[in-house]
């Protein structure tokens, strides 16, 4: 069997290597796509870091832009010579840092014209963990296709976006907007509010602000159709950033949505990270509020998400230009490792803010 090249996590904290792993053959529903760029993501640095949930050696990444070049006999809709970009994470096989990836088709959308694949792959996983949070954990509804004039029950209702300028805050003000809600309040430095309002937020507040908190509950508290805030997205997942102060804001009857895991002690250079998995141990939440961890990897387990959301959602609503893709800072380096490398050290130090670390895969500088 062939092999190809992989970025692989030895042990935490260890540099990262290239192992050459077997490249399989897709079968059935599976296409194999030859990955062109990716975007890192917090997880990488939790994995490499802190080695949370990982059993040494892993590939790393789930956020892939590349070319179909091999189909399953049972793809229907993908084809040799596709550009597609997608979130895939559930083996070795899909795990997005290598050479080649081999998952099902439903995976995949098709890059729409005028995208190119570093503004697509910004996309896939933190879209989905948006789309996701809302409907497993909100209970919203999201139809799809969405019926004309549609207007959520819950339009005027208060929703709060705890990290609007991260990736995941930015498609969830932008999936809110398009669904008709009016709402919608959002956390950021002040250098991303002009963004966040044209986004659909009405109104922003600087989470470094001392008074934040009392900020956002007078303002819900006079905005909103009832008081205090029903919904509450935790983009962050910090213990001190994010949960401690929501869990100051919240009140019976909301429902907190946290991104996991919760960071209790960051990576540094000689510090390995802390984390929690458990969201209602991390605060003093008051009685009646809902708090839980958002498991974006369990989205298959609606059947409709699974055939719908990365193969005709996401795709259709980047081509009409409902999503507008995050900001992308390039990652340069001579060789795969040295890209990986870069991009993890710059997650660790928080270099950038607001936008996406996105670096090719292969080191053919033609594609």
């Amino acid at each position: 069997m062939s092999t190809h090249p992989a970025v692989v996590t030895v042990g935490p904290g260890l540099p990262l290597e290239i192992h050459q792993i077997s490249t399989p053959k897709p079968v059935g529903d599976q296409v194999r796509v030859r990955s062109e760029w990716t975007a890192s993501t917090p997880l990488d640095l939790h994995q490499a870091d802190g080695g949370l949930l990982v059993t040494p050696p892993l590939v790393l990444g789930d956020g892939v832009a590349g070319t179909v070049v091999e189909v399953g006999s049972e793809v229907t809709r993908l084809r040799v010579g596709d550009k597609v970009f997608g979130f895939t994470w559930r083996n070795q096989a899909e795990k997005a840092h290598q050479e080649f990836v081999v998952a099902p088709e439903f995976l995949f959308g098709k890059l729409p014209d005028g995208a190119t694949m570093q503004q697509a792959v910004t996309l896939p996983n933190n879209f989905v963990t948006a789309w996701h949070t809302f409907i497993e954990h909100f209970g919203f509804e999201l139809p799809w296709p969405k019926p004309e004039g549609y207007v959520s029950k819950e339009a005027d209702e208060a929703i709060l976006i705890w990290g609007g300028s991260s990736s995941v805050g930015q498609y969830a003000i932008q999936i809110l907007k398009w669904y008709g809600y009016k709402n919608v309040i959002a956390t950021a430095s002040k250098q991303h509010h002009d963004k966040l309002r044209g986004y659909g937020a009405v109104k922003c507040f600087d989470y470094r602000d001392v008074s934040v908190i009392e900020e956002i509950k007078n303002y819900a508290h006079g905005r909103a159709p009832q008081p205090g805030i029903p919904y509450i997205l935790d983009c962050i997942g910090s213990l001190a950033g994010s949960v401690r102060p929501i869990a100051k804001i919240a009140e019976p009857g909301s429902k907190v949505a946290v991104l996991l895991p919760v960071t209790v002690k960051d990576a540094a250079i000689g510090i390995k990270p802390e984390y929690s998995l458990v969201v209602e141990e991390c605060a003093d939440w008051q009685s009646g509020v809902e708090a839980r961890g958002v498991r974006t990897h369990f989205y298959l387990d609606n059947k409709s998400l699974a055939e719908n959301l990365q193969s005709e959602i996401m795709p259709t609503l980047l081509a009409e230009g409902v999503i507008e893709p995050n900001e992308q800072v390039i990652v340069e380096g001579q060789t795969l490792l040295e890209r990986a490398e870069k991009a993890l050290s710059m997650l660790r130090n928080k270099a950038v803010s607001g936008a996406r670390l996105v670096w090719r895969l292969s080191d053919d500088n033609s594609l």
